[in-house]
């Protein structure tokens, strides 16, 4: 089973003004960038050092340790590498169990036994964000109820709502990554929630992964609230009690030339962000052919 640390897998070695949930709108001639999401560990030389040595000019970071000598290392880190932190990953505290069962009872803000603690942890995240100059704050909300009249949906959007608005006080943005709920109800949300700083990580895999939504057709949906994209790909479950499997980008069902097509239509321009969660030469080999293949189809 996976647990709510499942992305340290990854490590291997502003100011001013709020935000619009929308898509990011850059000159015409911009393009897209990539990255990659990464563990951050106290000493984050070594992990941002690597995000530059791949050829990378951006990065999401999943971090652990938020105090101030972390936050100081990775901005000091990200000084030297020339390499942009484009949000901060919040998991935890407490079990994140990554399946059908057990994750509507572990996964993010909608079960009561861990709320308040994540509350508190997406709060401190979001003061490290400040710290270290992240613009913005993500995490998984978790199994958001599709019913509105559910007494969970209703206390999950006040709990989203909490935690965006302490990120819209520290001039961030806060980004619900797509996952454990269909593209509508996450829009139900958001549009709930009612702060214009509340968007969407779209994770192209996880909506194949959790069997929600094609994530070309989920771009229809949920385009006015994308910030982030994170670059996976994947298969549809057919095991009930089990997600998909994530598969290097190219072996899943995902279709990357027109999903990354339609992102240029809606004007994204942010990063595409590969995530591969597994670790070892296989991992970083899988992240640089993504890297290559997505570079084509960026142009």
């Amino acid at each position: 089973m996976k647990t709510y640390n499942r992305r340290t897998v990854l490590y291997a070695a502003a100011a001013g003004g709020l935000f619009q949930a929308r898509a990011q709108q850059t000159s015409p001639g911009t393009k897209m960038r990539l990255g990659i999401i990464l563990g951050i560990p106290r000493q984050s030389d070594a992990a941002i050092k690597r995000v530059h040595d791949l050829g990378f000019p951006t990065c999401q970071v999943s971090v652990q340790d938020a105090g101030d000598d972390a936050a100081a290392n990775l901005r000091r880190a990200l000084d030297r590498y020339g390499v942009e932190a484009t949000s901060a990953v919040c998991g935890g505290p407490g079990p994140e169990v990554y399946d059908f069962y057990q994750g509507p009872l572990t996964i993010g803000l909608v079960p009561r036994q861990y709320r308040q603690q994540r509350i508190a942890r997406m709060k401190e995240i979001s003061d490290f964000a400040v710290k270290a100059n992240i613009p913005a704050v993500q995490g998984h909300c978790g199994f958001i109820p599709e019913n509105p009249n559910d007494p969970a949906y209703q206390e999950t959007v006040e709990a989203i709502r909490t935690v965006a608005a302490y990120c819209r006080r520290n001039n961030q943005k806060f980004r619900c990554e797509t996952g454990q709920e269909t593209p509508i109800t996450l829009v139900r949300a958001i549009r709930d929630v009612g702060l214009d700083n509340v968007g969407v990580n779209f994770d192209a895999a996880n909506l194949v992964l959790y069997g929600k939504a094609n994530p070309v057709d989920a771009v229809d949906v949920l385009a006015p609230y994308i910030q982030g994209v994170h670059a996976k790909d994947g298969l549809y479950p057919t095991d009930p009690k089990q997600l998909g499997k994530e598969v290097p980008i190219g072996e899943g069902v995902v279709n990357f030339p027109v999903l990354v097509d339609k992102l240029k239509k809606i004007g994204y321009r942010n990063p595409l962000t590969i995530e591969r969660e597994i670790s070892g030469e296989k991992q970083t080999a899988d992240i640089l052919a993504a890297k290559a293949y997505l570079e084509k189809l960026i142009g």
